[in-house]
């Protein structure tokens, strides 16, 4: 019962398998193929088939247990399953014969049975017989897998009969069939199923085939089947065969001849190793190896096909390749990068065609090697060839390596290097040949298309022999050559022309006519016509020059590092830290002396003489000083001794000065002399800076006859010598000596010497001394203009050569101090050198007592430049020209040269200023002497030029008392100044003399300092003369705001009387530009209820209009009149205070004028610029008229016909001294009666209101309507997406984004670029955040319409009103509803960036505030011809702050923000009790725009003057 439960076992045949075996005469060399049979089919994997399997044993292992003294072997099992999916196991038995590899015989076994007889047994017994399986084996059995026979004994099933159908080793066919026969005949009487196996059909004999299948065939149901073990060819199926035989269930299998079977075999093997090439290929380092490769890939079904079927050996062979061809593929492209590059390495080292031209490939190797660069480009390496070496592996080295270049490809590409030396030599001639060319036709323009020049060369030799591509690009080198020094001449001619750009605004655009007059003049030069084809180019240069005359500093300074000004400041940061430090070595010691070496310079034994006399006066050569001894060491020295300059030089002696001695003209002269040497000597050859500051002391000696007539001329000539060698000079004393030398000379002169010792000890010291070295008895500036073609330590070697020079206070780096005797004292003398455009700030703003005004002789534009510069210096002001020129040959040399030193010397004549000349190749004029003329000049003015200077402050500053209102950055006052004398019109400088480092960003405590333009940019207000035109046309400020009449109120809060005694106090300490000249009304007189005057009285009024103007200071006691209606005369406690006096006093003195009225030439130069476009008036005429006092009123307008508006010179050319025609005047006054009268008649108020152009060029995009812009697509207009996405990129955290203005030009230059491409980027322009933020502004300030229409003002001011907040924010979400959509799209889009920009405030700080004063002008276009509109500007502006800070609830359906201070817009206060105390906010509305003044207006609309 049990048995039946059991599993049935699958059934177990023994095969035995039999054939030829025996002694080698009996098989032959090899055996017939039992062995490899049974291998095959027992072990079928490639790694475990092994071809070679003896019979020859040793005795030893033949009684092994694997053969175990039996002629047998037993194979082991192999499972089958059937194609019916039964299971059986075969056990494979060999019957052999093992012979004996001593005797060669048949080992002698139990079983003594001829070999025919036992391979018949069918009954198989042997104890513990191992499995086998193959040779190596025998003997090491523990070294492989031990398997016993099943139970030590086997009943064979079948027999497998092999019979070799190869060629055979020595072994006929015919007798294996006969032993094959025989042995048949045992084995059928076993009644065994037997079939026939015919072995090694791969080397098969086809008549041996065919004879075995005819054995078979006379055979009853014997079957033959071929095989091949090698190739693992129907092995498999002649067992199987012979199962079926033994169990008739199975299926039956097809026999298959050897050759189908093998195609059969093979394809399997071919594509079993494509995949597992494929799978090696994966691998790319040829640094690889097998071990580590076959673990990766050992459960890889690709990889294990291939193993069973060819075997690990095959596997790794087919690895081995691959990984050879890699290597070798990699030495391939690495020779091929070192071939290469070996052009370049020839290149860098035999790149000279002259020495390689007739060099063999061997000799230039050879100079190669001797090249410095050599071990750079090549390697030589230890072993050879390189490609064997591990140098293969080091893929940073480029280095080629030297061995390769014995291969003829080098060789190749040396001679190819040659051939391409000598072919680009010829393409170079031929090049510059044709470039040269080019240069001979004259027609060829800047910027000309090649197009245009082609025909003109087609013929040329040289054009036709390069190519095209480089005929265009010597074309386009010799463009920009010529397009570069166009440019440059341009730019020299703008400066030549400095005069014309003088009456520029400081911070705005420059007018239409304003460009239209500058072009009229520049057009008539040939330089600006050679920029006719780029246009755009010379546009945008002329911009760039106005930009910089806007903001003039050493950033935008267009020499770029050859700005003066950084010239100077390097130069005197070394040469004055070399100087100091070089004194203090010197004086080190020097402080606190006991010894004084002298040398005594004289000439006819006089220095023997007060040697003599000096020792007289001593003890042991001790002297007695002012309670002080001294030990005096004396070198008296010959002035003829031909050994002077030997004997000075010793290393032994070191004096501390030299007494010069002298009592004739002749040896005066001749020590003159000497002392010249003496320091050229020191200077300039032995550099020995002690010498060079060598204090001389000149001494008078005593003439025998005391009423000499000479004493007096040598007095004379000696203090002037001492004033030139900056020395002190000793006079005889009076009274009568019998002596040359007297004791009092002989003290004073050591005193001298001792004081000079002391002194360049101070100067160096940084114990502050008594006098503080920041206070200066002078103040010269010296300016030069930029890209002279001097070196700037030319013009400063007087100064820094001299012995006296030292660094001036910290902080000064463009500055240095002179100590200089002028008359009978010393002067500390403070040089500051500027750059023209530096000085220009100076000149106006400072106190200045000198200039000295540097002037390159061979260049135009220096010249115009110092002609711009002087025209507006005080004439009261000492000038000192310079012209610079290499040598004194040049002024007979050359004309040019000639003709600008000669125009130099003729103004100075003009206005009595001092001339010299600097040569570059003389020492002479590189002394200090040369300016002492100069400084006396300025000493000896010096009090006037102070008196001068406060005057013009005094006057600046009428009132300080009563003036509370706080002050601007630059001094000025919030309200507008009037002159207070006809004279009194100079207007600030042209040039901005803060540069761009200026703090532009207020504090909100400050912003009543500052107005807005109409695109919300922040400017500071100045105070200004209402008529004024320099100031207008310079720094771009609004009209003037009159203060209303002065009426009494009650009921009126008083400011804190403390902060009015602080107000008072600082004003009183700042005498400078103090701001009103108008009466302010007492604080308790103010109308607290009107905190800023109405704008309306800030506009020039058109004929017609009758409001009244309230406040115009006119008369000569600047006293408050009133043009109609009313006059507010001088109050009483001015009386009392003496004002009206001090005006009075001071009205009768002489007014400075400007230089520009002292000499024709500047005057000409000047009004030449008017005369082009508008005038055809004479020159002579025009200074002739100068010269007359004026009698009428002079008009402030006209005070300075540089820069006036145009419409002032219809009226003449005026200025301080200058009386206009008698016919012009009358014509004047009819006109002013003529408006008179129709002021009187009604007229209408224009409602509507016009923006202001603000563009000089056409334009098809900017100042379109919005609608023309957009698409349903893109509802943003494409411009201000690309400001507003630049400016969140690149500058959303920049401090005061919108409130500092961008630089005008750069703002222009942003829209024209746009209107030529608008896919230009800002990026690539190199522009600033701020430019593009005024960009923006402007875009939305050119609009047609303001993008808040002028329909919905009123309803956002009557909802603005509202109390509750929440209410209040509801009807504006309604009211902005009603918006055109293209305007709320855009609307949406800017104020979402405003909001953005709020976001950043604590970097920016810009708060939503801030940016609603900066945007309010700009989206809502004030009409400022509207008095309703201004009362409410303040509300206006919370309207847009509210739509900033509620942004997300506006237009994102977001919560209401609580904003930290919110704004709840409330209507104004209608009495003084609601104001704040103590101090009354100024709130001021924006101006209108010059521009609008200029173009609307007529010069005097009021008639006031």
């Amino acid at each position: 019962m049990m048995a039946k439960n059991k599993e049935p076992r699958p059934p177990s045949y023994a095969v035995s398998v039999v054939g030829l075996s025996g002694t080698e005469k009996d098989k032959g060399n090899c055996g017939v193929g039992k062995s490899c049979l049974c291998n095959r089919f027992v072990r079928s994997k490639a790694d475990e088939y092994y071809p070679e399997h003896t019979s020859v044993l040793s005795t030893i292992d033949f009684g092994g247990r694997v053969v175990n003294n039996d002629h047998f072997l037993y194979w082991g099992d192999v499972t089958q399953s059937g194609e019916d999916g039964v299971e059986c196991r075969i056990h494979v038995i060999e019957q052999t014969e093992f012979i004996d590899d001593q005797t060669f015989l048949p080992h002698r076994s139990t079983n003594l049975q001829p070999y025919i007889k036992r391979a018949a047994a069918s009954k198989l017994q042997s104890a513990e017989k191992l499995m086998y399986i193959c040779t190596d084996q025998l003997g090491l059995e523990q070294d492989f897998e031990q398997k016993q026979m099943p139970e030590g004994k086997l009943s064979i099933d079948g027999f497998l009969l092999c019979i070799d159908v190869s060629q055979g080793c020595n072994r006929k066919f015919d007798d294996q069939l006969k032993f094959v026969n025989n042995l048949y005949i045992q084995l059928s009487k076993s009644k065994k199923p037997i079939i026939i196996a015919a072995t090694k059909c791969d080397e098969c004999v086809d008549h041996y085939l065919r004879e075995v299948q005819a054995f078979a065939s006379n055979k009853k149901n014997l079957v033959v089947v071929e095989t091949s073990a090698r190739f693992n060819v129907n092995v498999e199926t002649c067992f199987t065969a012979l199962v079926q035989m033994m169990d008739k269930t199975r299926g039956k299998p097809k026999i298959i001849p050897y050759l189908d079977a093998y195609k059969t075999q093979r394809q399997l093997v071919v594509t079993a190793t494509d995949k597992f090439e494929k799978l090696v290929q994966t691998v790319r380092d040829y640094h690889a190896t097998w071990k580590t490769v076959s673990n990766k890939l050992k459960n890889h079904p690709d990889y294990e096909e291939y193993i069973n079927l060819e075997g690990t050996k095959k596997a790794k062979n087919t690895f081995s390749k691959h990984i050879e061809q890699l290597k070798q593929e990699h030495i391939r492209k690495r020779k091929e990068e070192y071939i290469n590059a070996l052009p370049r390495a020839l290149n860098t080292l035999l790149s000279n065609l002259d020495e390689i031209e007739h060099l063999s490939w061997s000799e230039a190797l050879k100079l190669m090697e001797k090249r410095p660069d050599f071990q750079s480009c090549f390697v030589v390496l230890e072993k050879t060839p390189w490609d064997e070496t591990d140098h293969i592996d080091k893929v940073n080295d480029r280095r080629i390596p030297f061995d390769l270049l014995a291969t003829l490809e080098a060789e190749k590409v040396y001679q190819n290097h040659v051939q391409h030396l000598i072919s680009e030599k010829r393409r170079v001639e031929m090049k510059e040949k044709f470039k040269k060319t080019l240069e001979k036709i004259q027609f060829i323009s800047p910027g000309q298309p090649w197009e245009e020049v082609i025909c003109f060369v087609m013929e040329d030799e040289a054009f036709k022999y390069i190519t095209d591509a480089d005929s265009k690009e010597v074309y386009g080198r010799h463009q920009r050559e010529i397009v570069e020094k166009a440019k440059e001449e341009f730019q020299e001619m703008l400066f030549e022309h400095s005069e014309l750009f003088y009456d520029l605004d400081l911070n705005a655009t420059p007018s239409s006519d304003k460009m239209s007059e500058i072009h009229a003049v520049l057009s008539e030069e040939p330089r600006y016509k050679a920029l006719q084809k780029l246009a755009p180019d010379r546009e945008s240069l002329l911009l760039k020059h106005i930009g910089f005359v806007y903001h003039p500093t050493k950033e935008t300074c267009l020499s770029g590092q050859n700005c003066t000004d950084i010239k100077v400041e390097q130069l005197l940061a070394n040469s004055l830290l070399q100087l100091d430090h070089g004194r203090s070595n010197l004086y080190h010691d020097s402080a606190n002396i006991d010894k004084v070496n002298l040398f005594i310079l004289g000439k006819d034994g006089l220095a023997q003489e007060l040697a003599n006399e000096i020792r007289t006066q001593s003890t042991d050569d001790e002297y007695a000083l002012d309670g002080k001894i001294y030990e005096l060491d004396l070198r008296p020295v010959d002035a003829k001794s031909p050994y002077l300059l030997t004997q000075l030089w010793t290393s032994a002696f070191k004096p501390h000065g030299c007494f010069c001695v002298f009592n004739s003209i002749e040896s005066l002269n001749f020590i003159g002399e000497c002392i010249a040497k003496i320091r050229a000597e020191a200077s300039q050859i032995r550099r020995d800076k002690y010498m060079a500051n060598l204090p001389f002391t000149l001494i008078l000696a005593n003439q025998r006859d005391s009423v000499s007539k000479n004493l007096p001329i040598l007095r004379h000539q000696g203090q002037q010598l001492a004033n030139k060698l900056q020395c002190p000079f000793v006079d005889v004393p009076a009274g009568t000596y019998p002596r040359k030398f007297n004791e009092t000379q002989i003290k004073q002169a050591l005193r001298g010497v001792l004081e000079a010792v002391k002194h360049n000890f101070d100067v160096v010291s940084p114990v502050p001394t008594i006098k503080d070295l920041s206070e200066a008895d002078l103040r010269i500036v010296m300016c030069a203009m930029c890209g002279d073609p001097f070196s700037v330590d030319l013009i400063l070697s007087p100064f820094l050569d001299s012995h006296s020079c030292s660094a001036a206070q910290a902080g000064q780096n463009n500055s240095l101090m002179l100590d200089k005797i002028i008359g009978e004292k010393r002067r500390r003398i403070q040089i500051t050198i500027l750059s023209y455009h530096s000085s220009i700030g100076v000149r106006k703003d400072e106190l200045v007592h000198g200039y000295i005004l540097v002037y390159s002789a061979k260049r135009k534009a220096s010249m115009g430049m110092l002609r711009a510069f002087l025209s507006e210096v005080q004439d009261t002001i000492p000038v000192q020209l310079v012209a610079v020129t290499d040598s004194q040959a040049d002024f007979f040399e050359n004309e040019a040269i000639k003709e600008l030193m000669t125009e130099g010397e003729h103004i100075a004549t003009e206005i009595t200023a001092k001339f010299t000349a600097l040569y570059s190749l003389s020492q002479y004029h590189r002394q200090t002497e040369v300016f002492t003329l100069f400084f006396s000049d300025v000493l000896e003015k010096k009090n006037m030029i102070e008196s001068s200077y406060m005057s013009d402050s005094t006057r600046e500053t009428t009132h300080t008392s009563e003036d509370v209102f706080p002050r601007s950055p630059r001094g000025g006052s919030l309200d507008y100044n009037y002159p207070d004398s006809e004279d009194d019109t100079e207007g600030p400088p042209p040039y901005s003399p803060i540069g761009d480092d200026v703090r532009l960003l207020p504090a909100p405590s400050d912003r009543s300092k500052y107005r807005l333009d109409l695109e919300g940019n922040e400017y500071p207000i100045h105070s200004t003369p209402l008529n004024c035109h320099d100031h207008e046309r310079n720094h771009k400020v609004p009209p003037p705001i009159k203060p209303k009449p002065l009426v009494p109120r009650t009921n009126v809060k008083k400011l804190d009387p403390n902060l009015l005694k602080t107000i008072e106090a600082g004003i009183g300490k700042n005498p400078r530009k103090q701001p009103s000249r108008v009466p302010v009304a007492p604080p308790e007189d103010i109308d607290q209820s009107d905190n800023y005057a109405e704008p309306i009285d800030t506009i020039f009024k058109h004929k017609g209009f009758a409001d009244d103007i309230y406040a115009v200071p006119d008369d000569s006691q600047n006293r408050i009149i009133k043009v109609r209606n009313s006059i507010v005369i001088n109050t009483q406690s001015e009386e009392e205070n003496g004002f009206s006096d001090r005006i009075s006093k001071s009205h009768g003195e002489r007014r400075p004028s400007k230089y520009k009225y002292k000499s024709k030439t500047l005057f000409s130069k000047a009004k030449s610029y008017y005369r082009r476009t508008h005038s055809d008036a004479s020159d002579d005429e025009a200074f002739t008229t100068s010269k007359t006092k004026r009698k009428g009123r002079h008009r402030g307008s006209e005070e300075d016909p540089l820069l006036s508006p145009v419409e002032t010179w219809k009226g003449g050319i005026d200025n301080p001294a200058i009386t206009s025609d008698q016919e012009l005047d009358d014509k004047k006054m009819k006109k002013k009666t003529h408006k008179v009268k129709e002021d009187k008649k009604p007229k209408k108020k224009t409602k509507t209101f016009n923006p202001p152009i603000r563009r000089n060029w056409e334009s098809n995009y900017f100042g379109m309507p919005l609608q023309d812009l957009v698409t349903p697509e893109k509802p943003i207009p494409l411009f201000v997406e690309k400001c507003v996405q630049f400016i969140e990129d690149t500058g959303l955290c920049t401090e005061g984004l919108y409130r500092v203005s961008g630089n005008k030009t750069d703002q222009d230059n942003i829209q024209k670029q746009f209107d030529q491409d608008h896919s230009i980027s800002l990026e690539s322009m190199g522009v600033t955040v701020n430019a593009v933020a005024g960009a923006l502004k402007a875009f939305f300030a050119d609009l047609p319409d303001p993008l808040i229409p002028y329909s919905l003002h009123q309803e956002l001011l009557e909802t603005s009103k509202i109390l509750d907040k929440t209410e209040r924010l509801h009807e504006l979400k309604e009211i902005v509803k009603k918006f055109h959509p293209v305007n709320y799209d855009v609307f949406k889009y800017v104020i979402t960036h405003l909001n953005r920009v709020s976001q950043q405030y604590k970097t920016n700080f810009m708060t939503a505030d801030n940016l609603s004063i900066c945007f309010w002008p700009t989206l809502m276009r004030p009409d400022f011809e509207n008095r309703e509109f201004l009362s409410t500007t303040k509300i206006h502006q919370s309207v847009i702050e509210t739509f900033i800070q509620q942004c997300q609830f506006f237009f994102y359906n977001g919560e209401i923000v609580e904003a930290p201070n919110p704004v709840a817009c409330q209507p104004p206060p209608s009495n003084a009790v609601q104001m704040v105390e103590p101090m009354v906010p100024l709130q001021l509305p924006p101006p209108l725009q010059p521009q609008l003044i200029q173009s609307q207006l007529p010069a005097d609309p009021l008639g006031i003057i």
